[in-house]
């Protein structure tokens, strides 16, 4: 995950809504053979504890106030349609407030973040948050080999298991969160499990329907911003492809001094082309109309172009210690997801790699990739034809929705921060669409007992 995605995701509202302790509710009816736990009659401990499969790692003395922070562990099938494939283990987080509270599913798409921090649905609504760590991410991996159970119906089911385990112990309003790849996840479990929870909101997630068809991303690419904004960007990763001896040498200098490698992706100068296609889109996504300033004119020395190269396209990412730890995403990308097309006229005769920026670039060649063309475009069809209660914040500037999700179901919409990027906000949405979309959240999760909520 991104620095910049997980502070977004990450990121709780000015003001923290507090709540009350544990609360006496009675829970659901097991659907399991095992006893029912019921919070209300013991701690919230022995209340996970008793519930099946599940295992309670630690419980962190790093909550704010009012809230319980716990790691999980959950045992999960590694086939949701063959029982004897296996299981694993999945890492879940849980900031308890208490029982008769709303719960708000978080959906990192990667790998869990201990960072007790809560969502801004969680703010809101003073709600419980249950954080899933997405399969094949961090500590959540089977152990087959290659990622052949990694596609978007089984995350999706992975998360109706944990939605209907722990409905025992919250029998209330339910909702969901995520952003960017995490918001993909929770689009996915809608469109699987619809009634899971009462509404979801969604986070700067990229919609990539058709992978065939990368239009939508070119032509964003060549028109955000100003002119001269977008000139400065192509002159800039000209000068540093023009340079890209004394750049590739300082790259491997920065490897050998570290203990890094490039087998993954294949050498640095291969890593270093790679950063310098991706520089532009990963500009926009995260950088502000501020930020052109910043990007290396004219006569600026080889230092000033590899540090703005580092700062904007992170040349971590494509060397093995952190490359590697993002094969199950870009194995996702080449299977069902799809990926972006980036311009590369203006750097004819520069480029050596061709297909540098493509999924296989980053998986391993004995793991296969097979295209799964239907996948995407159901999704889509869902969203558009019934996909309800879904409220999707987007930011005008971030590339990554230049393809996006267009909902045609009741009570879905899709707003919009003028300039805003791939951390958009409900925070930085005008008053008014603020407003409303903090209306439509409570509602959905019907609290006439949270109206004071609003007023804290």
């Amino acid at each position: 995950m991104t620095a910049w995605t997980r502070r977004r995701l990450l990121t709780s509202a000015a003001t923290a809504v507090s709540a009350a302790g544990l609360a006496a509710t009675a829970a659901r009816p097991a659907r399991a053979a095992s006893a029912t736990a019921r919070p209300g009659d013991a701690d919230v401990a022995d209340a996970l504890r008793a519930l099946p499969g599940l295992r309670l790692i630690e419980e962190r003395q790093d909550a704010e106030a009012g809230y319980r922070h716990f790691v999980l562990g959950l045992r999960q099938p590694v086939d949701h349609t063959n029982p004897d494939a296996g299981t694993f283990e999945q890492r879940l987080t849980l900031l308890h407030t208490a029982a008769d509270r709303p719960t708000v599913l978080f959906s990192t798409g990667y790998q869990a973040v201990l960072t007790p921090r809560r969502t801004e649905p969680a703010v809101l609504l003073g709600a419980n948050q249950l954080q899933v760590e997405h399969r094949y991410f961090g500590t959540s991996r089977p152990s087959d080999p290659g990622y052949a159970h990694l596609t978007v119906r089984q995350a999706a089911d992975d998360h109706h298991r944990v939605v209907r385990l722990f409905r025992r112990l919250y029998p209330g309003a339910w909702l969901s969160t995520g952003g960017s790849k995490g918001g993909m996840a929770s689009v996915y479990h809608r469109r699987f499990h619809p009634h899971d929870v009462t509404g979801t909101v969604v986070y700067s997630a990229p919609n990539n329907v058709d992978d065939r068809d990368d239009s939508a991303y070119l032509r964003f690419l060549e028109t955000v911003g100003t002119p001269d904004a977008r000139e400065a960007l192509k002159a800039a990763q000209r000068a540093i492809l023009l340079r890209r001896t004394e750049m590739v040498a300082r790259y491997e200098g920065w490897a050998a001094a570290t203990g890094d490698t490039f087998r993954l992706v294949g050498s640095a100068d291969k890593a270093l082309e790679i950063a310098v296609l991706r520089a532009p889109f990963m500009f926009w996504q995260r950088g502000t109309p501020a930020d052109v300033a910043a990007i290396p004119g004219p006569g600026a020395t080889a230092d000033e172009l590899y540090t703005w190269l580092d700062d904007t396209a992170g040349l971590a990412l494509y060397a093995d210690t952190t490359a590697r730890h993002y094969i199950p995403y870009w194995y996702q990308i080449g299977t069902q997801l799809g990926y972006v097309s980036v311009p590369t006229a203006h750097l004819a005769g520069l480029l050596r790699h061709p297909g540098a920026i493509e999924p296989r670039s980053f998986v391993p060649r004995d793991i296969p990739l097979r295209f799964d063309r239907g996948a995407m475009p159901d999704i889509d069809r869902w969203v558009r034809r019934r996909g309800s209660r879904l409220l999707f914040v987007h930011g005008t500037q971030d590339p990554s929705v230049a393809e996006h999700f267009r909902p045609g179901g009741p009570d879905s919409r899709v707003l919009w921060v003028p300039g805003g990027n791939h951390g958009a906000d409900l925070a930085d949405l005008s008053p008014a669409d603020r407003k409303s979309a903090e209306d439509t959240l409570v509602r959905w999760a019907g609290q006439e007992y949270l109206t004071h909520t609003l007023d804290t």
